[in-house]
C-alpha cells in the first residue's frame, strides 16, 4: 500500500461527500419500499413481505457496512 500527504480537511470533505451519497443510496432503497428503517426493511426482505427485495437489500446491507467503516474512520481522526 502506498502512502500519499493530503491535508485533512480535503480529506474530511471527500469523506463527508461519500458518506452523504450513501446516506442518499440508503433513504432512495428505503423510499423504494416505503420503509422507514434499514431493520425494518432488512426484516421485511427477509421475512419474505417484499417480493424481489434481495438485490437491494444486498446493497443496502454494503452501504451500511461501508458507511459504518467511513464512521469509523472519521472517528479515529478525533483521537488523533
Amino acid at each position: 500500500m502506498a502512502t500519499i500527504s493530503i491535508k485533512k480537511e480535503v480529506l474530511e470533505d471527500l469523506v463527508d461527500f461519500k458518506l452523504r451519497f450513501i446516506t442518499n443510496e440508503i433513504n432512495r432503497i428505503l423510499a423504494k419500499w416505503n420503509r422507514n428503517s434499514i431493520d425494518q426493511f432488512l426484516e421485511d426482505a427477509r421475512a419474505g413481505i417484499l417480493e424481489e427485495s434481495e438485490d437491494d437489500a444486498i446493497d443496502l446491507t454494503n452501504l451500511v457496512d461501508h458507511r459504518d467503516e467511513l464512521f469509523e474512520l472519521k472517528a479515529g481522526w478525533t483521537l488523533s
